[in-house]
């Protein structure tokens, strides 16, 4: 009898644990979760302006049901804005449509994107790549993507920082998943003189 009613036991949690939605996943072709970004996503590569970059090529799966839109914060854990609790801001892309499953490399500067989706960073209406020091240790980059169950009635302020702190209050009560991708950046040293 104890055998059976644990298998029932063991059966049932099988069933509740099969019947949950896959979660939802943030893959980056270019570089390994967890891995080193390369130089052509960051303030470093060749001919990128000051604070820019190219953003890199991304894809999501396993969006929740009922989302009405998505939000894409990109920010370095390791640095202290202003001696407070503050990031930085390297992309805040808010409003992109539920119907998307990812963003192509490079996606162009402006405050408003034809999809209507939003964007801003510390550097303007763009994304702006990672740019840790040569000298110091590598800095831990995150990427998260939210799935919130409305679109935001967020427009940009002029400061990134104002704007992104008005998103996630914004989006408080509205998260119906989540995904996170990780990469680590330091600009290569700068070969010694000869």
């Amino acid at each position: 009898m104890r055998r059976f009613l644990w298998f029932t036991v063991i059966s049932g949690m099988t069933t509740l644990l099969s019947a949950q939605p896959p979660a939802m996943t943030l893959t980056i072709p270019g570089f390994p979760d967890g891995g080193q970004i390369p130089v052509k996503f960051s303030q470093a590569a060749p001919g990128a302006a000051p604070g820019e970059g190219t953003s890199p090529a991304m894809s999501w799966a396993n969006v929740p049901a009922g989302t009405q839109s998505l939000f894409l914060h990109f920010h370095d854990l390791d640095l202290a804005r202003n001696k407070t609790t503050d990031d930085q801001a390297h992309w805040v892309l808010w409003n992109l449509p539920a119907t998307l499953t990812g963003l192509p490399e490079g996606v162009p500067k402006g405050l408003q994107l034809p999809d209507g989706s939003y964007q801003i960073s510390a550097t303007g209406p763009m994304y702006r790549g990672p740019g840790a020091a040569a000298s110091g240790p590598f800095h831990h980059y995150v990427f998260e993507l939210y799935a919130l169950d409305t679109k935001l009635d967020v427009k940009p302020a002029a400061d990134a920082f104002e704007t992104r702190a008005n998103v996630m209050k914004a989006i408080q009560g509205h998260i119906l998943g989540k995904a996170v991708y990780t990469g680590l950046f330091r600009r290569p040293a700068a070969p010694a003189a000869k």
